[in-house]
């Protein structure tokens, strides 16, 4: 299944554009406490990095199937406004989180492209009531009650361990990081350098390199390092943005080993082909399922986690599982059985 697919085929599980609730619905009492009733209606604000990431997709069809869920669950309707820059621009978050508290959103889940601009926001956004959770990439220091997610450091340790062991312990590799903005891919790289002169000094990180957070930009970064430093045997994606294209590593193959974060349905081929030796999947769809239940418990029952920081443990998918675990996506983008027959 290409890029075109995934977002094809979640988009026809979420609704658009979402109303907001009457003026007569219920609004959150300050510190989430307020009292569900039959009929009330609550609005959550989804506040995604990019509109055409398919990561951010799936977290949007699982925000709308919590809503399902969670509306039944409590007698209410649960409405989701995604409210998402059409590219990553974290000044535009902030300002989409501002527009979400002056119409009256009941809660707001937010992945950070930017901690640093987002802080403000956020904490405006909990002083005037509305309870915030942070999804992928946390505001550390903000106001907000909860982050799930990915525990970004032991992320980019995982992928250091992947690494030493595809090139047996020998090698220079480069890092690939998207945004060097955004605090969760910076960890990640952390993660990443320190592990790996823990565990295999032979292995040496010739360098970190960043880009704007689209297919075609990543792979444009890859060839260029690779053929200016052809002493790299080995790469680390800490996302897979280049996987999301077709023909991506091509001029990897046979030069260096590959592993990396993130397994949507086109990242699973160059499992099966060779190109990449193991990809770590994160819970997209749960990002929206967990952020929006989160968000129901602390303004519905007055919950909040144990620890703000709900880690969710990673996917290991290699070529021989890539098939069986590929299957999963039908369900979490919502893939209807006529459409599988059909071959859409």
């Amino acid at each position: 299944m290409g890029l075109k697919s995934v977002l094809s085929v979640a988009a026809a599980m979420v609704l658009g554009a979402t109303a907001w609730a009457s003026d007569g619905a219920a609004k959150p009492a300050a510190g989430g406490a307020a009292k569900a009733a039959t009929g009330q209606q609550y609005t959550i604000g989804l506040v995604a990095k990019s509109q055409d990431n398919p990561v951010f997709v799936a977290a949007r069809a699982g925000a709308e199937a919590a809503a399902i869920e969670l509306g039944k669950k409590y007698g209410v309707e649960i409405k989701i406004d995604w409210q998402t820059p059409v590219g990553e621009d974290a000044q535009k978050q902030a300002d989409l989180i501002t527009a979400l508290v002056a119409r009256g959103a009941a809660g707001i889940a937010v992945s950070a492209s930017d901690a640093a601009k987002l802080k403000n926001a956020i904490d405006n956004a909990v002083d005037k009531g509305i309870p915030v959770v942070t999804f992928d990439s946390d505001v550390p220091g903000s106001k907000r009650f909860a982050y799930f997610g990915t525990d970004d450091f032991e992320a980019g340790a995982a992928l250091a361990n992947e690494i030493k062991t595809a090139l047996g312990g020998k090698g220079v590799i480069a890092i690939l990081a998207g945004n060097q903005n955004a605090p969760n891919l910076q960890a990640r790289v952390r993660g990443v350098r320190e592990t790996l002169k823990k565990i295999a000094p032979e292995i040496s990180v010739l360098n970190t390199y960043y880009h704007e957070e689209t297919p075609q930009d990543a792979v444009k970064k890859i060839e260029e390092v690779q053929a200016g430093n052809p002493q790299i045997t080995g790469w680390v994606f800490v996302g897979g943005w280049p996987l999301y294209t077709q023909n991506a590593l091509d001029s990897l193959r046979g030069k260096a080993k590959v592993v990396s974060l993130d397994t949507l349905p086109p990242t699973l081929p160059y499992l099966l082909n060779g190109d990449v030796e193991v990809l770590l999947g994160q819970k997209y769809f749960g990002w929206g399922t967990e952020s929006v239940r989160l968000l129901m418990e602390n303004i519905l029952e007055g919950k909040t986690p144990e620890k703000p920081m709900v880690n969710a443990p990673l996917d290991r998918v290699t070529k021989e599982n890539a098939v069986a675990y590929g299957k999963n996506w039908d369900t979490w983008l919502g893939k209807k059985p006529e459409e599988k027959k059909e071959g859409k």
